[in-house]
């Protein structure tokens, strides 16, 4: 086990490793000028909306009303920055800094737990770029970036005996990563209230005194349930049925890094699962009871979750696996040589890991700058109907096109129908009228012929028979496969790159 009174640092545990870690951790979204997220188009459609820059044309479409809910976090950073910056640079800078804020949290939990960051926490740092993140889950993943830093927090406080303060400066926090997600606050409460249990427990207090102290140590953070009286959470579609869910969940443990090669993917989430199990067998290593236990805390919540809606359990699948890393340490076996192997394994493991997702995002910006010169093609205030074509059967890369059409709500001031039906979570309604059926998600999502497992979408055929043409301006079809042209009687073609088409309504 390390010596706690050795000054030395190993070259993993100082804060010039940390700053360059929280840096590199930027590294996969330099290039792209727009972060290739599913998700984020349409974030940025809702964020044009509620800047209204171009109400002139949107409020006959769209109308945006602040509510004090728990999923404001990305809103108001936008708010407050795209007047200064402009939309798509303030857009760009959070997310970025969502996983160097994640790396930040990484590295300071590992050393407020166990007094120095263990080599194993290196192996955490690529969940930074989870799937959930590539998703464009963007409240979510600053919550649990501002949860763990303040996680760290707590655990440095608790550790100093500092509860006052503590207790102070945890009512405000508890507050601002509540407003930025509703989960990040209840799974900062997790952190706290489990690891203050085996503090208490470590003191030599019993099970229920322990359990006692750490539910009052945690008061503070419990202002925000109040909200949850006089409003119920839910955002999207999805099924509450746990037994039906069940058996997706070790496929979401097994995707926590799923991004664009199965290979690669599957392969990374390997090494960690080999790394836990030499963890848990070594006689050289193993899970520190403090945040071993608040690792068992997210993994019941995870088990016990069902789907329920927007992938509500797949989302603490990589926090799971994350604090599983952090929670192992060496024992008092291990020499030096041991965790300097240990360490340098994760370094190599991160640094391909950077490589990897570098690449798949410079790969996915392309494609979707390829795409997205159909916009330029649009005339400002247009009504458009996008439709992207989906597989019936979904490959293992991310398919991360789906929000295109947004696009043209934020650089045109157009009406695209691919925004979110977020129900009492929604700060953005559409009112576009007679568009039922085309008005939201998922009616942007298309196949070209029907699915024969029944995937719930519509074909280009139908999708273009049902269109209200009358609503509509004009037709956007990214990688259509036009076996029949009848299909687009009514249309006149005026731009194309060969695999996209855009067609003007006639009138």
């Amino acid at each position: 086990m390390i010596d706690m009174e050795r000054p030395e640092l190993e070259w993993w545990q100082t804060r010039w490793f940390a700053l360059a870690a929280i840096l590199a951790a930027a590294v996969p979204l330099l290039w792209p000028s727009l972060p290739p997220l599913l998700d984020l188009p349409g974030h940025m459609a809702r964020y044009r909306v509620m800047l209204g820059t171009d109400a002139a044309t949107l409020d006959q479409w769209y109308e945006f009303h602040w509510r004090a809910i728990g999923y404001l976090g990305v809103d108001v950073l936008v708010y407050l920055l795209a007047p200064l910056l402009g939309l798509e640079p303030a857009v760009k800078l959070i997310v970025v800094a969502i996983p160097m804020l994640t790396v930040a949290g990484i590295l300071w939990v590992s050393r407020e737990a166990h007094g120095r960051v263990q080599p194993a926490a290196l192996f955490a740092l690529p969940l930074a770029y989870s799937m959930i993140f590539l998703y464009g889950f963007l409240n979510y993943t600053l919550a649990m970036a501002l949860a763990l830093n303040a996680f760290a927090l707590w655990l440095r406080l608790g550790r100093q005996q500092r509860f006052r303060l503590r207790a102070a400066l945890f009512v405000p926090i508890a507050w601002l990563i509540w407003g930025a997600h509703l989960f990040g606050w209840l799974v900062l409460g997790c952190f706290a209230f489990l690891s203050d249990l085996m503090r208490e427990r470590a003191a030599g207090r019993g099970w229920i005194a322990a359990t006692w102290w750490a539910g009052l140590n945690c008061l503070p953070l419990a202002l925000p349930f109040v909200m949850l009286l006089r409003w119920t959470p839910g955002d999207g579609a999805g099924t509450s049925d746990w037994l039906e869910s069940f058996r997706l969940k070790p496929g979401w443990v097994g995707m926590v890094l799923r991004d664009r090669w199965e290979w690669f993917d599957v392969a990374s989430v390997a090494t960690i699962g080999l790394l836990l199990y030499h963890a848990a067998r070594s006689p050289k290593w193993r899970f520190a009871p403090q945040l071993g236990v608040v690792t068992l805390g997210l993994c019941a919540a995870f088990v016990a979750m069902p789907f329920g809606t927007a992938y509500a359990d797949a989302r603490l699948a990589p926090y799971g696996v994350m604090m599983a890393l952090l929670a192992v340490v060496p024992r008092a076996e291990a020499s030096q040589h041991d965790l300097r192997r240990m360490a340098l394994i994760g370094m190599v493991f991160c640094l391909i890991r950077i490589a990897g997702t570098f690449t798949s995002m410079t790969i996915e910006a392309r494609d979707w700058d390829r795409h997205l010169a159909a916009v330029e093609h649009i005339p400002y205030g247009s009504r458009v109907a996008g439709f992207v074509t989906n597989n019936c059967k979904p490959p293992w890369a991310l398919f991360r096109k789906n929000h295109l059409p947004s696009m043209v709500v934020v650089r045109r001031g157009a009406f695209a129908n691919d925004q979110f039906d977020l129900g009492s979570t929604g700060l953005m309604h559409v009112i576009a009228p007679g568009v039922k059926g085309y008005a939201v998600d998922p009616s942007e999502m298309i196949t070209n012929r029907p699915c024969a497992t029944g995937a719930g979408l519509r074909d280009l055929r139908g999708a273009l028979a049902g269109l209200p043409r009358g609503r509509f301006d004009y037709v956007w079809l990214i990688e259509p496969q036009i076996d029949d042209p009848r299909v687009l009687a009514g249309l006149s073609e005026v731009w194309s790159d060969g695999t996209d088409h855009l067609y003007r309504v006639n009138r």
